[in-house]
C-alpha cells in the first residue's frame, strides 16, 4: 500500500490546470499582453502621471463592475447605472451648491437617492417579477430624466474643497521620501503581504479537503508576479503624487465583496439563484429577498460611483454616465461572468474593468478617433463572449 500526501493528491499537472482554468488564466494573460503591447507602442503608457490618471480616470468603471457582477450572476441586467450616476451627481451638487451644505451632508443624500433607487428596481424585479432588463431600461430613462430637471438641463459646480478631494486628492509625504512617497510603498507592501497570505490559506484548505490546486512553482510564481507588478506600480504613482484617496476605496470595496460572494450565505446563494433557480428555490433560499438586496446594493455602489465621478469632475452634468453601464456590463463579461448568470467572480470583473480602462486610455493616447474607440470596445465585448461560450462547450465536451 502506498502512502502519498494530500499535497501531492491534490496538485495537478500543470497543463491539466492550466486548461481547467481556462477562464481565469486566459483574462489574466489577456490583460499582460494589453499592458506589453500599450507599453511597446507608448512608452509613456507606464509613466508615473498617466498611471496616476488611469487610477483617477476610471475608478468609476471598477465601482459599478463590482457591483454590476452581482447582479449578472443573478442572470439579471441594471442598464440604470448610468442614469443612476447622473442623479445622485446631481442631489450632490443641489445640496453642496444651491443649498451649500457641507460635503459630508451631499455625500450622505446621494447615497440615500441610491439606496432608495435600488430598493425602487428591486421591488419591481423581486416582488413583481418583471425582468431586470425592462425595469433598468425604464429606470435608465426616470433617473435621467430627473438629473435633467434637477440641474435645469445645465452644468453645476464647483464643488472645490474635501468634495473635490474625494476623487482628486493624495496620501503624499506621511512619512518622507526623496523623490517617491514611501507612505505609498509600505501601504502597497502591506496589501501584498496579506494577498500572499490569503492566497497560501485558501491553498491550504483546499489541499486538506482534496480539491485542486495549482503546482508549487505556478503558485509561487504567480504570487512573485502579482508583487512585483503592484509594487512597479506602487513605484511609480509614488514618484508622482503618492497615493490617490479613490484607489484606498476601491481597494476596500474590491475586498469586501470579495468577501461577501465568496465567504457569506449572501453570496452563496447569488450564485445558487444565478446556477439554478428552481433548484435554489427548492433548497429553501428566498429568491426575492436575495434579488431586492442585490438591486438595492446596485442602487448604493451606482450612487457612490456618481459621488466619484462628480468630484472627478468637480460638477454636476444632466449627461453624466451616459453608457458607464456598457462599460461596467462589458467589464463583467470580459472577466469571465456568464451571460446565463451563475459565474462570476469580483477579480474577474476588476481585471476586465482594467482591461477596458488601459485599452480606453491606450487608444486616446495614439490618438484613436472617437468613432472607433466604441468600435475597438465592442468587439473586444464580443471576443469575451465568444471565449465563455467556448468555455461552456469545452466543459459540456468533457463531460
Amino acid at each position: 500500500m502506498s502512502l502519498t500526501s494530500p499535497s501531492a493528491s491534490a496538485t495537478a499537472p500543470f497543463s491539466s490546470y492550466f486548461f481547467d482554468n481556462l477562464r481565469t488564466n486566459g483574462i489574466l494573460m489577456a490583460f499582460a499582453a494589453v499592458v506589453v503591447a500599450l507599453a511597446c507602442i507608448k512608452p509613456v503608457f507606464l509613466s508615473p502621471s498617466n498611471l496616476t490618471n488611469l487610477v483617477l480616470q476610471y475608478s468609476y468603471v471598477l465601482i459599478l463592475a463590482i457591483g454590476m457582477l452581482m447582479v449578472i450572476v443573478l442572470a439579471q441586467i441594471d442598464l440604470s447605472v448610468g442614469s443612476v450616476i447622473a442623479l445622485t451627481g446631481a442631489v450632490a451638487a443641489v445640496v453642496a451648491i444651491r443649498y451649500g451644505q457641507p460635503w459630508w451632508v451631499a455625500v450622505i443624500c446621494a447615497l440615500v437617492v441610491g439606496l432608495i433607487v435600488g430598493a425602487w428596481q428591486g421591488f419591481w424585479v423581486a416582488v413583481v417579477g418583471i425582468p431586470g432588463f425592462i425595469v433598468s431600461l425604464g429606470g435608465m430613462l426616470i433617473f435621467r430624466g430627473l438629473a435633467q430637471l434637477l440641474l435645469n438641463y445645465i452644468s453645476l459646480s464647483p464643488f472645490g474643497g474635501t468634495y473635490y478631494n474625494i476623487a482628486n486628492g493624495f496620501f503624499n509625504g506621511w512619512l518622507g521620501g526623496n523623490g517617491f512617497d514611501v507612505f505609498t510603498l509600505l501601504i502597497f507592501a502591506i496589501a501584498v503581504v496579506g494577498y500572499a497570505f490569503s492566497q497560501w490559506r485558501v491553498r491550504a484548505g483546499q489541499i486538506r479537503y482534496q480539491q485542486q490546486v495549482s503546482p508549487l512553482p505556478l503558485f509561487i510564481g504567480k504570487l512573485v508576479a502579482v508583487a512585483a507588478v503592484a509594487m512597479a506600480f506602487a513605484w511609480q504613482i509614488s514618484c508622482y503624487r503618492g497615493l490617490p484617496f479613490i484607489l484606498i476605496l476601491v481597494a476596500i470595496l474590491i475586498m469586501a465583496y470579495t468577501l461577501v460572494m465568496q465567504r457569506t450565505g449572501f453570496g452563496r446563494h447569488i450564485y445558487a439563484i444565478g446556477g439554478n433557480l428552481s433548484a435554489a428555490r427548492l433548497s429553501g433560499v428566498k429568491v426575492k429577498q436575495v434579488t431586492f438586496w442585490a438591486f438595492v446594493n446596485m442602487g448604493v455602489l451606482a450612487s457612490v460611483a456618481g459621488v466619484v465621478y462628480s468630484a472627478r469632475m468637480n460638477a454636476a452634468q444632466p449627461a453624466a454616465g451616459t453608457s458607464f453601464e456598457l462599460d461596467a456590463i462589458a467589464a463583467c463579461f470580459i472577466g469571465g461572468a456568464s451571460t446565463t448568470g451563475g459565474i462570476g467572480r469580483v477579480g474577474g470583473a476588476v481585471i476586465g474593468g482594467l482591461i477596458m480602462a488601459v485599452i480606453s486610455n491606450g487608444m486616446q493616447l495614439m490618438g484613436v478617433s472617437q468613432g472607433l474607440q466604441p468600435v475597438v470596445k465592442g468587439l473586444i465585448l464580443l471576443a469575451a463572449v465568444a471565449f465563455d461560450l467556448f468555455n461552456k462547450r469545452r466543459a459540456s465536451t468533457v463531460v
